[in-house]
């Protein structure tokens, strides 16, 4: 591998989210955690409280992972397939609400920290997105390398691998640099993010037309609590309470 190491509860509602004291993590932890979990390696607790939105994050996205390989099956009954796609709606949906429960980790710890400068950059993707993107290249890059040591495959099969996986590499480093970046930005202020809400309407039986006007179909409400804020200069956009 040419990288650097390659490679959970979800959000109950009404419970504060544990925020860390200080944005003291870098993209090479982020790496070093995603891939040390798809190698099976257990590791320890970590000092930084929020971390557990990084790890759900990763865990959901590799059930992802597996959910959507046993979905492109054909030998088995279309029952199957129904029971993964409701799988993956379910881990996407909470993939999405701990990288949002992370973001405000994120926030309240600068809220209370930082002040951003008047000519602040506000940055497009939040750091919990990016950590997201992390973690799918993780598991890019765990699964293509074992395509690279299939004894079963053609050598050409391992070769196209093997350059893939090698542009795989190149973009996690790339993406590694940016978070990195950004990271330091919003420690001294040159850089802010808001929470973007993804608000899967297809998830909610009371915004999807196709459940809403169901008889049998019951109208519950939202996963996670979408009123939680952060005060401050920090603070979360006003479309997003």
């Amino acid at each position: 591998m040419t990288d650097t190491a390659r490679g959970a509860d979800v959000h109950a509602e009404g419970q504060p989210s544990a925020c860390p004291s200080a944005l003291v993590f870098s993209a090479a932890d982020i790496i070093a955690a995603h891939d040390a979990y798809l190698d099976g390696v257990p590791l320890g607790p970590r000092e930084l409280a929020g971390w557990r939105w990084i790890e759900e994050n990763h865990r959901c996205n590799a059930a992802l992972w597996r959910e959507e390989d046993k979905a492109r099956r054909t030998d088995v009954p279309d029952a199957e397939i129904v029971r993964c796609k409701r799988s993956i709606d379910r881990y996407n949906q909470q993939r999405n609400d701990a990288v949002e429960a992370f973001d405000e980790c994120v926030l309240g710890a600068l809220a209370g920290t930082v002040k951003p400068q008047p000519d602040a950059l506000q940055s497009s993707e939040t750091v919990g997105a990016i950590i997201d993107r992390l973690s799918i290249l993780s598991l890019k890059i765990f699964h293509m390398g074992l395509q690279t040591r299939r004894a079963d495959a053609s050598e050409e099969h391992v070769e196209k691998c093997r350059a893939k996986l090698d542009v795989l590499v190149r973009q996690r480093r790339d993406l590694a640099t940016c978070l990195d970046r950004l990271l330091e930005g919003l420690s001294s202020g040159r850089a802010i993010f808001r929470i973007y809400r993804q608000y899967k309407m297809y998830n909610d039986p009371a915004l999807n037309p196709e459940l809403y006007g169901r008889k049998d179909t019951p109208v519950i409400a939202p996963a996670r609590d979408e009123n939680i804020g952060v005060d401050g200069p920090f603070a979360l956009p006003e479309h997003s309470r």
